[in-house]
């Protein structure tokens, strides 16, 4: 690893702690700490949610499985604009009318305390797997690229989330999560850029070997229910994607923060 390198991350580490400390000052209540006092701009909280949608299951996995095989995985994309409407038409407007920052304060409402208690737990559950994942897949780019130890990087890594996380509370996590997200998009066309000049061809070469190779195939479009066919995916993806903005917590306190 060069040492512009070493240099570039470091400085990036030491900046999601400053956001951090910067935001710690404002946290005097816990409305301040879980809500941000309602004060979050739109555009921030848009690219927080884009990165907390984008983990490096999609970064960096299902661009290997499009690659292996096609671009089926690309088809639970397809259903987001469909759950997006019905999350800007009938969640959002629902749980700033409950006016909680707990996703699941609307079941203690509407069936009881047992709901509330239920869906938080399976809640948590579902979240130390999904992250065990996420840190896992993140630990192997250094780890194949650098020979980091996967496990330090995993532990380095999550003392640093919750380090700026508890110490400037959700405006810190949203604001590194708005970094984050342009870190990202220019990291992919920095990579579609050297794709690109470094294929034989260019543009017309990969569209040529892609088309060959059936690349850009959606799947099947076949009614058969016991593949990952175009149509199955698609409604996994709806369902799934519905979740995402109606019951998640990740999601849903970032509605209650912006103005």
């Amino acid at each position: 690893m060069r040492q512009l390198d070493l240099f570039v991350f470091f400085i990036y580490i030491v900046l999601l702690i400053v956001i951090g400390a910067y935001f710690y000052r404002n946290n005097r209540t816990s409305s301040s700490f879980t809500l941000g006092d309602n004060t979050i701009p739109a555009w921030v909280i848009s690219l927080s949610l884009f990165a907390t949608f984008v983990s490096s299951i999609s970064y960096l996995a299902l661009p290997g499985i499009a690659y292996q095989r096609n671009w089926n995985s690309f088809v639970f994309s397809l259903s987001l604009p469909l759950a997006a409407m019905m999350a800007v038409n009938y969640f959002v407007p629902l749980f700033r009318k409950v006016n909680s920052p707990s996703a699941y304060a609307f079941l203690e409402i509407r069936f009881g305390s047992w709901a509330r208690t239920y869906a938080a737990t399976m809640y948590l559950l579902t979240q130390i797997m999904r992250v065990g994942t996420i840190l896992y897949l993140m630990a192997l780019v250094p780890n194949t690229l650098f020979g980091w130890n996967i496990t330090i990087v995993i532990i380095f890594t999550s003392i640093i989330i919750m380090l700026y996380s508890i110490m400037g509370g959700i405006r810190a996590v949203v604001w590194t999560d708005a970094i984050q997200a342009l870190v990202l998009i220019a990291g992919a066309l920095v990579c579609l850029y050297f794709i690109i000049i470094k294929v034989p061809g260019g543009i017309d070469g990969i569209i040529t070997a892609g088309i060959a190779e059936d690349k850009f195939s959606l799947g099947s479009f076949s009614l058969d229910l016991s593949d990952n066919t175009f149509w199955v995916v698609l409604v996994y993806g709806t369902f799934i994607n519905l979740q995402n903005f109606g019951a998640d917590q990740n999601y849903i306190q970032r509605y209650m923060s912006s103005r």
